[in-house]
């Protein structure tokens, strides 16, 4: 998959993990993009390593979308857990 593929599928990612995980985040649109990106990474690394998955091939692949999907939710998870713990 391309790079301007990843990083569409990352930002579509993030906005789906926000909508699943609604809240107020520190951080704006910016952050949400940002982890929506990285989500879909780690969401296709765990995918290939515990599954042996490779979401790497089809943008359009189901597999590809719920890995990165699911790595942006554990990930906005992180984020939202980890910048409480600062603000508190």
């Amino acid at each position: 998959m391309g790079f301007i593929a990843f990083l569409i599928l990352g930002l579509i990612a993030g906005a789906i993990a926000k909508a699943v995980l609604p809240g107020d985040d520190p951080g704006g649109i910016i952050v949400t993009m940002i982890i929506g990106v990285v989500g879909a990474f780690l969401g296709g690394f765990l995918a290939s390593q515990l599954f042996g998955i490779n979401v790497n091939e089809k943008f359009f692949d189901l597999a590809t979308w719920v890995s990165a999907i699911l790595g942006a939710i554990i990930l906005l998870l992180i984020y939202r857990a980890v910048a409480g713990r600062k603000t508190a």
